[in-house]
């Protein structure tokens, strides 16, 4: 049997929204899908970025480390995930524009029936995360995915982490990784993205 094709396409700048991605990978990975890891690039100006201890060192590691995502990514996968920190409880402008980007394909109907699925990070507590992955939803409707969030159905949700609506992780001022109680909810995000899309294929 074919394995189901799954893209995490992201943006992280200190490296949570990544340490998510890649839980969220291991889990589809587990579920036998064929996983693409691509990471948003930067578009803010040079002096920007070099004002921010720590951000111009992170984008050149994962600049190597990641391609970055393309309308032809988003075209061979049968799942898409999308993971953004949230900007003022909102999906960061660098996630948005790969979105924006895939207007051709929407116009075509070429990601009809795909399915989706959102995770983020935030600096602080109560600080957008569950409103920047419903707000995810938002665009994974017009483009015609079907939507999948976790709700309730694995023991990780239920230890504090994650939301019902998509892992997520709080950094704080000191950038704290994601806890294993974090990852684990991704995981469990990537398994089931991963089998509700091979069921959908299955049903075809």
């Amino acid at each position: 049997m074919t394995a189901v094709k799954v893209l995490i396409a992201f943006y992280s700048r200190n490296g949570s929204t990544e340490a998510l991605a890649q839980a969220i990978a291991e889990g589809a990975q587990a579920e036998g899908a064929e996983v693409r890891l691509r990471r948003v690039r930067d578009f803010v100006a040079e002096e920007v970025i070099q004002s921010v201890p720590g951000w111009a060192a992170n984008r050149d590691r994962m600049h190597a480390q990641y391609e970055a995502p393309t309308g032809g990514d988003a075209e061979w996968a049968d799942a898409i995930v999308f993971g953004s920190p949230t900007r003022f409880g909102n999906v960061s402008s660098e996630l948005k524009s790969f979105v924006d980007s895939l207007g051709g394909l929407w116009f075509q109907g070429k990601l009809n029936g795909k399915v989706g699925s959102a995770f983020c990070s935030t600096s602080t507590r109560h600080g957008g995360n569950e409103s920047t992955n419903i707000t995810m939803f938002n665009f994974m409707a017009h483009l015609g995915l079907i939507v999948v969030p976790l709700g309730y159905a694995d023991p990780a949700m239920f230890r504090g982490a994650g939301t019902p609506y998509g892992a997520s992780s709080v950094s704080g001022q000191d950038n704290t990784p994601p806890s294993e109680d974090d990852l684990e909810v991704a995981r469990y995000q990537g398994r089931r993205t991963a089998k509700v899309a091979r069921l959908l294929s299955a049903a075809e």
